[in-house]
């Protein structure tokens, strides 16, 4: 039976609305599912970037109770048992470093869970006395030597994180545990700003840490009576009622993201929902942000793919009845184009905005301040630049040449000191690897301490060696020449003769760097211990006793090793590294 022409219309139709139907529908599946999956992966973005705040934060007080632990003083006590002098002087020990460190409390447990001295000695919520045997964190501390555990404060109600660390005697037998407290409320303080909900869960689902007070102590469904019955014999959470958040799971994202509904404090309401576990806390981190649907991208792809079929579909119409519908062709590909062209600049400006959205998101958060590595350079460049005024005034062009030079080394130092901080960042143990000679070292060291130097009168007696190659990280040598260099500065404070002797001499397969002084040596009794932390001769609050246990440690860390000794009229540092050979000047014109 033949078609005719009214017929064969209706089924172009039908096809040009099918297909229309088809390309909408899949056109706004992909927008859908690549919008949700950008915000998926932008939302793992700050949530790795929240990640990094709370490691650093973490990572900035762990090796404290472990220090601690170590010192003579907290050991003695512990041994001494209920002497009021000795703990007395504890808690104002305990005191001043929890100062210097910048945390809550920093206390001491005996074998038996009682607090036998705290920083916080002298305040009215005084841990001093108090029992916490019945803590996780005493209790693994006593089993394995450290421990670590969140949980709100029985004395004080306020929520902290606990690190632990076991005390042992010279026969390894357990004395007592070091505590330190670190409440993160001021960190919850910064996360309120942003954008979403922040949680932050602990192993049994309770959300420990939220930017938003309502979510705090809400659980995760899933927390049976067992659990219930261990929170409560650890008092994990003091009298906090713990309410479960209604979850509803309602769609899996690509990106490992997921929509969720949530019946939560602010009411029912659906978010999309981002984790990130921190194994090495026993934490999950998530992010929730209310899962608006992203219709602006959606409508522009489902336009674009519905003008782009309407194009193919008219164009198929335009070359099979050319000749017959020529007018009603022109205006209807006329049309097309207009709409086409609306639809492709509409969808080139989302896709701007897209770009823009990405580059704001993408500046993040700030590194930590560089005021203590860049002081001293900072310091130098203020000389210099006093000295090239006067330079400038009396017109000494090779002077002010000389002094420009040094302030381009001090910028250049700079720029050095913030990559070492990236390097450090990226927790990466043991710095830049690289051949590099101790004169051009010594060489910065003596450069930063130029104005101290020159302001003290102190005779620099200095024997270079230009033969001298060892394998290093340049920045962290210096950090530790520096540190030499300003203890023995110290010394000689108040001498008649001042002189500051720096020697290179090749010993054996290594190269030794000594660094002298004219300041009156160190005590022999006290030889033996400047390497150990918190150990120090200089005047309460002029130091931590930490710049030799540190610098020993670098060197170690470079394969070398750092000694100390008297020699005439002072003490005598010596750094000792392994030699390299000196690396290979390429001639002209050949490459490597």
């Amino acid at each position: 039976m033949p078609v005719s022409s009214r017929q064969r219309f209706f089924i172009v139709l039908l096809l040009i609305l099918a297909g229309l139907l088809a390309s909408v529908w899949l056109a706004g599946r992909y927008a859908e599912r690549r919008q949700w999956l950008e915000r998926s992966v932008e939302a793992q973005g700050q949530l790795e970037l929240y990640a990094q705040s709370l490691r650093i934060l973490v990572e900035r007080f762990r090796a404290v109770p472990a220090i601690v632990a170590h010192d003579g003083e907290v050991q003695a006590t512990l041994r001494a048992g209920a002497d009021p002098l000795l703990r007395q002087q504890l808690n104002h020990r305990l005191q001043r470093l929890n100062a210097e460190a910048g945390a809550a409390v920093l206390y001491v447990l005996d074998a038996r869970g009682e607090t036998i001295a705290a920083s916080n000695w002298q305040e009215p919520g005084s841990f001093v006395g108090n029992h916490y045997d019945f803590r996780p964190y005493f209790q693994d501390a006593m089993r394995e030597g450290r421990g670590r555990y969140f949980a709100v404060g029985v004395t004080t109600g306020v929520p902290g994180y606990f690190l632990s660390r076991v005390v042992r005697d010279l026969d390894g037998r357990a004395l007592g545990v070091v505590v330190l407290k670190l409440e993160m409320e001021e960190l919850q303080r910064d996360w309120a700003g942003q954008s979403g909900v922040l949680l932050v869960t602990d192993r049994h689902g309770i959300a420990i840490l939220a930017s938003r007070p309502a979510w705090r102590f809400r659980h995760l469904p899933g927390l049976s009576a067992a659990q219930r019955a261990e929170l409560l014999a650890a008092r994990k959470y003091a009298e906090q009622t713990l309410q479960p958040l209604g979850l509803q799971a309602l769609r899996a994202l690509d990106g490992g993201g997921a929509l969720q509904r949530v019946d939560g404090p602010d009411g029912r309401r659906d978010y999309l929902w981002q984790r990130r576990v921190l194994s090495e806390e026993g934490w999950t981190l998530h992010l929730l942000h209310e899962a608006h649907a992203p219709g602006g991208a959606v409508r522009s792809y489902r336009l674009a793919a519905g003008g782009a079929w309407l194009a193919l579909a008219f164009l198929l119409l335009f070359l099979a009845q050319r000749q017959k519908n020529r007018r009603l062709r022109q205006r209807s590909r006329a049309e097309l184009e207009r709409l086409v062209d609306e639809r492709t600049a509409e969808l080139r400006q989302a896709q701007d905005e897209l770009v823009q959205a990405a580059k704001m998101a993408a500046l993040g958060q700030m590194s930590a301040a560089l005021a203590h590595e860049i002081n001293q350079p900072l310091t130098a460049m203020r000389m210099q630049l006093g000295s090239l005024g006067l330079l400038l005034a009396r017109n000494d062009a090779e002077a002010t040449q000389t002094c420009l030079a040094r302030i381009d080394g001090l910028l250049t130092r700079m720029a050095a000191l913030t990559g070492h901080l990236k390097t450090f960042a990226r927790n990466s143990p043991g710095g830049l690897r690289e051949r590099l000679q101790p004169d051009t070292v010594v060489d910065h060291a003596l450069l930063l301490l130029e104005p101290r130097i020159r302001q003290d009168d102190v005779l620099v007696l200095r024997q270079r060696n230009a033969e001298a190659w060892v394998e290093g990280d340049a920045i962290r040598l210096e950090q530790v020449l520096v540190n030499l260099l300003h203890n023995a500065l110290d010394a000689m404070l108040g001498r008649t003769v001042r002189e500051l002797r720096i020697d290179l001499q090749r010993d054996g397969d290594a190269w030794l760097l000594t660094v002298g002084d004219s300041g009156g040596g160190i005590a022999p009794g006290d030889l033996a211990r400047v390497f150990e932390p918190f150990f120090t001769t200089k005047p309460v609050g002029e130091g931590l006793g930490l710049g030799l246990a540190v610098s020993y440690g670098i060197v170690r860390e470079l394969g070398g090793q750092l000694e100390v000794d008297n020699d005439r009229d002072g003490a005598l540092f010596r750094i000792r590294l392994p030699a390299v050979a000196a690396p290979v000047t390429l001639a002209a014109g050949q490459q490597e």
